[in-house]
């Protein structure tokens, strides 16, 4: 939005010809004015995405990858499967929190002003996490009311739990475990804090649990009356008003009046027992709840909060197989009631996604669009002969106005190229053998007024010794695999 001018006009003495040329002058030097960062190129590899039909003018910039070595710390790999991501601005350029998930570590890349990685370092390693680094949330002040602060969550299981890194963090505390007791026990693939506009003076914080076992995934809810007090809040979970527990009971085009409710003693139960309770409560049991986001622009925006089912072989058939994206509206009178709305179904044969979405896993919500990245999990590796697993792993672009799903990226196992297939793919590389981390929306932070993201890559079938154990941590020796983090330019918010 432009300035106001009326203060310019006031005065009698001023010349209109001279309006005219600080009008300019302040036009020319505020809001179209990018940050004058050059994009381009950081990384000796190439870009491991390839653009789909409807998308070529998108922008892709390699940031970094596994082989890359930076100028003030030479030392530091870039490890394996990175995943949830945060950027903050620094006094010198930015700094990149980043998740390297199969080695159980988080990442922190310092960033120039142009952008450019130049050091590295790991300030939580395996020794210190104990457990898979998923998705995470970077809570910030003007956001979240608190932080800056990495809510990272661990999934390895049930008794898995989430760690909160500053961003400040002494290298040599990597291998101290960070956790977050009341936050409670879950397999979590994300602890998505809500924002100011939400929460009015409270902490909330929603997680994804993705879990397959007998009581299923749960959405989880840990709230605080204080905001910033991530140590004396309750936990909740998701249900229904109507108590029905089954996953597949909801279809599209239908809304659920749904609750949170409080799980006691939450904090210091097992996984085992808030997994036991939740069921005791009918929370309805998803087929892995995966990432989370909320709805950005307005405050009304912000009450909704979209997250992922990748689905599972369930046994019964109660539970999503090719997995859904649901809608979840919090009531701005009382967070802890509203309604819940399946928007995808990769299980429906009439909706439009059940043509190729499957498995979603990340999210990323704008204004008017979700962007998902697919995860397959593998039911035609694992003998299904209904898999719909023809190509290797997209990211959608999905319009909540129309609601139209395109597939905007596909990872790029460069099957064509034998030249690079040694590197990034092998003979026995199945369809959607590769996946994505985090995409953030980047554009406010760089101060651009065009649309710019950060993606992380997992390209999981790229493994060298020299990426053996590169976090530091004792837990993960051999992890061997490589990633990439690029820059997407023009695409829409």
């Amino acid at each position: 939005m432009k300035k106001s001018l009326s203060f310019l006009l006031a005065p009698a003495f001023l010349m209109l010809s001279s309006c005219h040329e600080i009008i300019e002058e302040i036009l020319d030097g505020h809001d179209d004015k990018d940050s004058g960062i050059e994009f381009k190129n950081h990384s000796v590899e190439p870009s491991l995405l390839k653009k789909m039909p409807g998308f070529k003018d998108v922008e892709v910039y390699t940031l970094m990858s596994s082989t890359d070595n930076l100028p003030m710390s030479p030392e530091y790999t870039l490890g394996g499967s990175v995943d949830g991501a945060g950027l903050l601005k620094s006094d010198d350029g930015y700094v990149l929190l980043v998740n390297n998930e199969d080695n159980y570590a988080v990442s922190r890349i310092h960033l120039n002003e142009e952008f450019e990685p130049v050091k590295g370092s790991y300030i939580l390693n395996s020794s210190g996490a104990g457990t898979r680094m998923c998705s995470a949330s970077l809570a910030t002040p003007e956001e979240h009311g608190f932080g800056p602060i990495f809510l990272t969550a661990g999934e390895s299981g049930p008794e898995s739990q989430t760690h909160g890194v500053s961003p400040y963090a002494e290298e040599a505390a990597a291998s101290i475990p960070q956790v977050l007791p009341a936050l409670g026990r879950w397999n979590a693939e994300n602890a998505l804090p809500l924002p100011l506009d939400v929460t009015k003076g409270k902490t909330m914080i929603i997680i994804g649990d993705d879990d397959s076992g007998p009581q299923g995934g749960q959405v989880a809810m840990y709230m605080s009356d204080n905001q910033g007090d991530l140590n004396n809040g309750k936990v909740y979970v998701l249900r229904r008003v109507d108590q029905d527990p089954i996953e597949k009971n909801m279809s599209i085009n239908q809304s659920y009046e749904v609750e949170f409710v409080e799980i006691e003693n939450a904090a210091t139960n097992t996984g085992e027992q808030n997994n036991l309770a939740s069921e005791a409560l009918n929370s309805i049991a998803f087929g892995r709840v995966e990432d989370l986001d909320y709805g950005k622009g307005s405050p009304s925006n912000k009450h909704n909060v979209y997250f992922e089912v990748t689905g599972q072989l369930s046994d019964d058939g109660s539970r999503s197989k090719w997995g859904r994206t649901y809608k979840l509206r919090l009531d701005p009178a009382n967070p802890l009631k509203g309604t819940l709305e399946v928007l995808l179904d990769g299980d429906d044969p009439y909706s439009d996604a059940f043509r190729y979405y499957m498995n979603p896993d990340n999210i990323m919500v704008t204004e008017n669009y979700i962007y998902i990245q697919e995860d397959p999990n593998g039911y035609t590796r694992a003998g299904e002969d209904e898999g719909r697993e023809t190509h290797d792993a997209y990211l959608y672009q999905y319009n909540l106005k129309n609601k139209k799903l395109k597939p905007v990226f596909e990872t790029n196992l460069f099957r064509d190229n034998a030249e690079l297939s040694e590197y990034f793919s092998t003979e026995d590389a199945a369809y959607g053998a590769w996946e994505y981390g985090a995409m953030l929306d980047v554009t406010d932070v760089l101060g651009e007024t065009e649309p710019t993201f950060v993606l992380c890559i997992q390209p999981h079938t790229w493994r060298r010794d020299e990426f053996k154990g590169v976090d530091g941590g004792s837990i993960r020796p051999n992890e061997n695999q490589g990633s990439q983090i690029v820059v997407i330019r023009g695409l829409d918010r």
